[in-house]
């Protein structure tokens, strides 16, 4: 059984920066964070050191409650397989304070990926992650600037893949509603264009990243 974590490295933790995540700390101290799941070692200079998802849970979490499970960490925690983007249509999705936090940082860590993966660090064009994981890419973008995802059966935006290669579909009930969305996409680098659903009339957004 995985030990809990000390009180000094609790201290850390809860004195990260309340949006990026970003951790203080000695090297050891860091270090040690990170072999427990709840930090990750940015590997761009300064590389700095910024909580996981299991690190902000532990953060919300009593201090006298059970810690949260190791994770698995990566360069960017939205690329990390831990972090999922709502893509519409979940059923008992986390809603909340902590999702708000963990959508945040999973958004600021993509953007890092950007800026690690571009020669001159740029950051305004989606990134060779972005281009194979279409749907969840396209979902974190949404999500983080505050779009509302489709519930189990509710309104919201909902986003498919398509046959189209490098696209996705964008569905949203409410006119300006989507509206948003494809302008939100556009912002963060996405080629959008308004269609029609021939069979249901219905109007979507077709998504692709752009390459310049």
């Amino acid at each position: 059984m995985t030990r809990p974590p000390t009180a000094a490295q609790r201290r850390i933790v809860e004195a990260a920066d309340p949006v990026t995540g970003r951790l203080k700390g000695t090297e050891a101290q860091l270090a040690a964070l990170v072999r427990r799941g709840l930090a990750f070692r940015h590997p761009r200079p300064p590389r700095d050191h910024f909580l996981t998802p299991a690190g902000h849970r532990l953060r919300e979490a009593p201090e006298d409650g059970p810690g949260p499970a190791p994770a698995p960490v990566g360069p960017a925690p939205a690329a990390s397989g831990v972090f999922a983007a709502r893509t519409g249509g979940e059923e008992g999705a986390e809603e909340g304070p902590a999702r708000l936090r963990e959508v945040r940082g999973a958004w600021q860590g993509l953007l890092e990926l950007r800026r690690m993966t571009r020669p001159d660090g740029a950051t305004d064009l989606p990134c060779a992650w972005e281009r194979t994981h279409l749907v969840q890419a396209a979902a974190l973008a949404l999500e983080a600037a505050g779009h509302r995802p489709a519930g189990a059966a509710g309104g919201g935006y909902r986003i498919r893949a398509t046959p189209q290669p490098e696209a996705v579909a964008v569905h949203e009930p409410d006119p300006e509603a989507l509206r948003a969305c494809a302008a939100t996409l556009e912002g963060a680098g996405w080629q959008v264009g308004e269609h029609t659903e021939p069979r249901t009339g219905a109007r979507y957004v077709l998504a692709s990243p752009r390459r310049a």
